[in-house]
């Protein structure tokens, strides 16, 4: 069986060693029959799941280039929380790569009770992604209770600005960024000027731009 090594430490100034965490892994997967197919480090924080080698590791397992990954402790692959950690460990399992976490022996996808070790992990996640919406609904209530729009501000358009800078020759996202508003919205208020006044856009274009210099 072929496996594949994650240690990580925190920082890159030598206080932390990872060689500590590494010689034990390599150790263990001596004593399984394991083939080391390679060792990935991280020197970074685990809050994210924005690391070099964690994403080369996940790169890896979807091509079954190893069929297990061993880990010193499961905050050594992750500490982004609960439901990304559930999330990364079913992301192993469905590309058909196991785990071990060697601290945490009952952290085994290989063992005998692989099966039931899926189905809590599923449950768990189920039950923490229930929680964020209920948490996320509940935050939303409370501001409108407060008084508080929600959503994106509404910007307003004068619409004989906008033809001033459409006659200054800007482009819709140039415009769209001048006012501080989508593409769209600038679009729609050039649209609604009236087509009988389409024709006098030089003089809106004369009148919008002493407005805008006062």
């Amino acid at each position: 069986m072929r496996c594949g090594i994650y240690g990580r430490v925190s920082t890159k100034d030598g206080r932390q060693e990872v060689e500590n965490q590494l010689s034990e892994l390599r150790r263990f997967a001596d004593s399984q029959g394991w083939q080391v197919y390679r060792e990935y480090v991280d020197h970074e924080t685990g809050g994210t799941d924005d690391r070099t080698e964690f994403r080369h590791l996940f790169e890896d397992a979807s091509r079954r280039r190893f069929d297990v990954c061993l880990f010193w402790a499961l905050d050594r692959l992750t500490r982004e929380g609960v439901l990304e950690t559930l999330t990364h460990l079913n992301r192993l399992s469905g590309y058909g790569v196991g785990f071990r976490s060697y601290t945490e022996a009952y952290l085994d996808s290989c063992g005998m009770f692989k099966d039931a070790v899926i189905s809590i992990l599923a449950t768990i996640a189920k039950q923490e992604h229930v929680r964020i919406g209920e948490r996320t609904k509940a935050g939303l209530q409370r501001a409108r209770e407060r008084g508080k729009i929600l959503g994106r501000p509404r910007i307003d358009v004068h619409p004989p600005t906008v033809a001033f800078l459409r006659a200054q020759g800007l482009s819709w996202d140039a415009i769209a960024k001048e006012l501080g508003c989508g593409r769209g919205t600038v679009v729609r208020a050039f649209e609604g000027i009236p087509k009988k006044v389409s024709v006098m856009l030089p003089v809106i274009a004369v009148e919008s731009a002493a407005e805008i210099r006062a």
